[in-house]
């Protein structure tokens, strides 16, 4: 397991680039709402507590994970300098989960292929709901978090490119 003995939450502040100038949209999927919104809390602080003006952070809300495709390529129109893309996808009994984690995995590589506004992949795929709650602010900490953090280090690559 990736997150064994890790806590997705701990980071060096020291080590993250200055986010004060960056603006930031964050893309959450409605499915799983418990578990989106508490990885959206954790990217949010996360952003804030590293500078970022809460006026510089745009959230918009889809259907699904599927959908995060879509809302993210239209974010990147935004004039953000990074795109968060929130999501959770649960195994249930059905191939249903492997189809929608390979198409949002994809499309999302594909985004970040193909445009210049980078697109962080926070989309938790868990084979059940404890091992997302672990991973959205509980035992494991936030994956939220970390992809704040990702989204600041990669705002600041695509700036001194």
């Amino acid at each position: 397991m990736a997150t064994a003995n890790k806590n997705l939450s701990n980071y060096d502040k020291t080590t993250i680039p200055d986010a004060s100038n960056f603006r930031f949209g964050i893309v959450v999927s409605e499915w799983n709402d418990t578990i989106t919104e508490g990885l959206y809390k954790g990217a949010y602080n996360a952003l804030i507590e590293n500078g970022v003006d809460a006026n510089n952070i745009i959230r918009w809300d889809v259907p699904g994970s599927f959908e995060l495709i879509y809302g993210c390529k239209k974010m990147q129109e935004q004039m953000v300098n990074a795109v968060i893309a929130i999501g959770s996808v649960i195994q249930g009994e059905t191939k249903h989960f492997d189809f929608v984690c390979e198409g949002v995995t994809q499309g999302i590589k594909d985004l970040n292929v193909t445009a210049e506004t980078p697109v962080i992949f926070c989309v938790l795929t868990d084979n059940n709901m404890q091992q997302a709650i672990d991973r959205s602010g509980g035992k494991h900490g936030n994956k939220g978090t970390e992809a704040a953090i990702a989204a600041i280090k990669m705002a600041a690559l695509r700036d001194n490119s």
